[in-house]
């Protein structure tokens, strides 16, 4: 009992400062008022939407002209559509439901903005009557021989 010291206190664990403590400008600053080695380093790019870096390939494909698309129904099968349609009395909402397909399906291939669908294309012929597809566009659709 005589070793022990009442007066003297050890203690055994002092936490550090925390990441955002130390990562703070009064952590920097304070410690380069003491001397010590601070070390810096900007980060690149931080903060802004800059995921991928510039190749030698994107001057490439700045250069290529060649464009690539889908290609849409022509104006002329959109006008025999309408025609037939409107032939058999029939709105775009009709077409539709009849061939089990949505409105703007019907309105994108009267537009034009379709992109090609033999199956579509091939229940919209049997609605209306007229070939849409080949050589002879709009004309009557010949009923199948058996």
């Amino acid at each position: 009992m005589a070793e022990s010291d009442w007066d003297t206190v050890t203690v055994l664990r002092k936490k550090g400062p925390t990441a955002a403590q130390a990562k703070s400008k009064q952590a920097i600053t304070a410690a380069q008022r003491r001397g010590e080695d601070v070390e810096t380093s900007k980060k690149w790019s931080a903060g802004q939407n800059k995921q991928h870096l510039v190749t030698k390939n994107t001057a490439k494909l700045d250069r290529e002209t060649e464009e690539l698309h889908h290609d849409r129904v022509p104006l002329e099968v959109g006008k025999v559509i309408q025609q037939g349609r409107q032939e058999k009395g029939l709105t775009q909402k009709d077409l539709a439901t009849k061939i089990n397909e949505k409105p703007q399906v019907i309105a994108d291939y009267e537009s034009g903005k379709a992109i090609p669908n033999n199956q579509v294309m091939g229940k919209i012929e049997r609605a209306i009557g007229r070939k849409l597809r080949g050589k002879d566009i709009g004309q009557p659709l010949e009923p199948k021989q058996k």
